[in-house]
């Protein structure tokens, strides 16, 4: 482990830092059943879970199959008001019984503790994902993070339980500086790991922008001066609370863009549906503005525009298809069009995560990549850009293609096949942009449901040795 150290800002992040306001928020934010069952929520809200829903999740209370307990609940009045005229974000955010009724799944999905070299930090890929905060503004119920989100105690590396830490500013600072000063000395790569510098970090949860400004400038500022050169702020918060995009937030970004003006800032954002940021009329019907498109939640698109407008900041939607929520071509297609021509771009669509409880949540894997093809036709090129990918534990995998017809001579290809290519490998990515092609299976929603078929795994997918592992909570 890195020599510790401890962190002082620099004079340049020092007077950057002296400028930054923070600002209060009102997220209206109700935690918990409790406040439904009790009725202690306003009025408007008494009747979003019926007495009946509420009934069931009070009599699966303190059981194995306590729903909370698996994720807690939590909503914005914001979202909110959006939930209310809109089935697929009412799946997205309210508790249900089928979230237990199956607990198959992993403690650690994607074995990130195998690559959590400190506290808070995962370097699995050529970039750093780090943990700066543990809850959002809102739970999405699907959540990937839910042992994060939940404080869930998992078995570490050097066989001790516990939950998983937050990254802090000093100790990654050092792991940064003594990583890329180890690979500079190598000639380009890690000694040990093979790496190549670490330039990218991506600020995740949890949800990054529940952090106060001033949080988020001293991070900033720490990784700038630590030789990072793009920075991701991971965030679901244009859904769930876009009025916190306000005057002090993009005061503070134009400050660190001008003294760190070679720094670009990636913004992930999270929409699921276009029902997230797209007005509706009385009948439920997406709005036409006259100037072209579709109208848009008004602090939504005011915040978009704002991050749009500044040319140093790259804005990528990513989200899984998930059952219930964004299962209709037309939405998905609508979501496209409308995220592309407001400057933000489709980055990824995933396929579901072997959390706990997934099988609830997941599609199968070949009707999420029918879903992602039927969504693209009539877009143009840079409209459908996304691709459709799932997280395997040698990296994130394309699903290239599904095919009908057989290959002639082939057994196990009578019904066609899925062709998976490894778009991002772990640690030195040695098996980067290798395929795996399995014989079709129109029930599998996870690698899992391809074992008996392989035809050909170049990439290690279904290899015995890096085959994921699942447990029953």
């Amino acid at each position: 482990m890195p020599t510790q150290r401890k962190y002082q800002p620099t004079e340049k992040a020092q007077a950057f830092l002296a400028k930054v306001e923070n600002a209060k928020y009102d997220r209206g934010i109700i935690t918990g059943l409790k406040k439904y069952i009790d009725k202690k929520v306003s009025e408007d809200m008494q009747d979003f879970y019926s007495e009946e829903e509420l009934q069931v999740l009070i009599d699966m209370k303190n059981t194995d199959r306590d729903v909370e307990a698996r994720m807690p609940v939590k909503i914005t009045n914001h979202y909110y008001q959006i939930a209310k005229n809109s089935k697929a974000v009412q799946t997205l955010v309210k508790a249900s019984p089928k979230e237990t009724f199956d607990l198959e799944g992993a403690p650690d999905p994607g074995n990130q503790m195998s690559y959590s070299p400190i506290e808070g930090l995962i370097h699995k890929y050529e970039l750093g994902l780090i943990y700066v905060i543990n809850t959002c503004s809102a739970h999405c119920r699907f959540c990937y993070r839910e042992e994060l989100i939940a404080k869930k105690e998992i078995l570490r590396e050097d066989g001790t339980v516990a939950s998983k830490g937050l990254a802090k500013i000093p100790e990654l600072v050092n792991y940064i500086q003594e990583h890329n000063k180890l690979v500079e000395e190598n000639g380009g790569k890690h000694p040990e790991t093979n790496r190549e510098k670490l330039r990218e970090i991506l600020m995740s949860g949890g949800d990054a922008m529940v952090l106060g400004n001033k949080n988020l400038a001293e991070w900033f500022s720490a990784l700038a001066d630590a030789g990072i050169e793009s920075i991701r702020l991971g965030t679901k918060e244009l859904a769930f609370y876009p009025d916190r995009f306000d005057r002090t937030f993009f005061n503070m970004v134009d400050d660190f863009h001008a003294a760190y003006p070679e720094v670009q800032l990636r913004v992930m954002v999270h929409f699921n549906h276009p029902d997230e940021f797209l007005q509706k009329d009385d009948n439920g019907n997406y709005i036409e503005n006259p100037e072209g498109g579709l109208l848009w939640i008004e602090n939504t698109k005011h915040a978009v525009k704002e991050l749009a407008d500044r040319k140093f900041i790259i804005i990528e939607n990513q989200a899984p298809f998930i059952k219930g929520i964004n299962e209709d071509p037309n939405d998905i297609r609508i979501m496209q069009r409308e995220l592309k021509r407001n400057r933000i771009n489709n980055h990824y669509f995933f396929c579901g995560r072997d959390i706990i409880g997934h099988k609830a949540f997941n599609l199968t894997i070949e009707d999420a990549w029918k879903l992602l093809n039927d969504s693209q036709k009539g877009l143009s090129g840079v409209e459908a850009s996304a691709r459709l990918s799932i997280t395997h534990y040698l990296g994130k995998t394309e699903v290239v293609a599904v095919t009908n017809e057989p290959i002639p001579g082939i057994p196990g290809t009578e019904n066609g096949v899925v062709i998976f290519k490894l778009l991002r490998g772990t640690a030195d990515a040695k098996n980067k942009g290798q395929v795996a092609i399995v014989g079709r299976n129109p029930e599998a929603i996870w690698f899992s449901g391809y074992e008996d078929r392989v035809i050909i795994d170049e990439a290690g997918l279904f290899t015995e040795s890096m085959k994921e592992t699942s447990s029953v909570s």
